[in-house]
């Protein structure tokens, strides 16, 4: 199940991954803690940890931060790549999420599609 899919923003590659609010009930925060670590697993079979930030305020805007920068700069990730984040049932990864990049496809400098990386499902 897809919880969801973005387009790189500049920020999303260099600082942080900005996660849609809509999609904070899907990942392992409590009501008391603002911040938690939780494994995610690449179409190549290698396990990431990543961390979910949360404010302590009333506007919560969701954030990945520890874990993430690394995961760019292996993948190479550029403004305009794709990310989706899914739930992953498989057993004995310890990672509940798994993640899809795809790669913007630019003809003449315009973005003209995507293309996935990694091992195919």
């Amino acid at each position: 199940m897809a919880i969801f899919s973005k387009c790189l923003s500049k920020k999303d590659v260099r600082k942080r991954l900005s996660v849609p609010s809509k999609s904070l009930k899907y990942f392992p925060l409590s009501g008391e803690h603002h911040a938690v670590d939780f494994k995610v697993k690449d179409e190549n079979g290698r396990v990431w940890t990543f961390r979910c930030y949360t404010r302590k305020k009333k506007h919560l805007k969701p954030v990945l931060t520890k874990g993430w920068r690394e995961f760019v700069c292996t993948q190479k990730l550029e403004i305009g790549d794709k990310v989706e984040f899914c739930r992953d049932g498989e057993e004995g990864t310890g990672a509940g999420y798994r993640i899809k990049v795809k790669k913007v496809v630019r003809v003449f400098g315009a973005a003209f599609g995507h293309v996935t990386i990694g091992l195919p499902d």
